[in-house]
């Protein structure tokens, strides 16, 4: 992978499907699918695949924590994932952030080298940010390949 994208930590649907950004009314699949001119995602084995596909990593800033439901505003206790190590064994050339929470913790905890960009979170809590306002933002994915 060249690309990490990090989240802060799971949303329960996501912690029970175990796989990132699975609750049906996240659009972080449609704003990837979209920018990639691709068919829509829809099967973790469809997600995962195009993850390869496009030398994607998907990980969180958060390894545990004490969250109450999926709410980033409620989290507590935070032990951060090993980061640095991930990246010291790959060939990641850029590091993005998806949400305010993610963003702040990375730079709280994390110290590494590498760019680390903010993309604005794909959460249904975002309402304020429609579909075509994510993917322009996330275009900035595409110029680091």
């Amino acid at each position: 992978s060249q690309i990490l994208i990090l989240g802060s930590f799971p949303s329960v649907k996501s912690r029970e499907a175990q796989f990132f950004y699975h609750h049906p009314q996240n659009r972080f699949w449609k704003v990837l699918a979209t920018l990639y001119h691709h068919d829509p995602l829809l099967t973790i084995e469809e997600k995962k695949n195009f993850l390869l596909e496009n030398h994607i990593a998907l990980w969180d800033v958060i390894y545990s924590c004490t969250i109450e439901g999926s709410s980033d505003s409620s989290i507590q206790n935070v032990q951060v994932n090993d980061i640095p190590l991930l990246c010291q064994n790959s060939n990641i050339q850029a590091i993005f952030l998806t949400g305010k929470k993610a963003f702040q913790l990375y730079e709280k905890y994390i110290d590494l080298e590498i760019e680390h960009i903010y993309l604005p979170s794909t959460s249904s809590a975002n309402a304020k940010m429609h579909l075509d306002q994510l993917v322009e933002s996330y275009k900035v994915i595409l110029e680091k390949l």
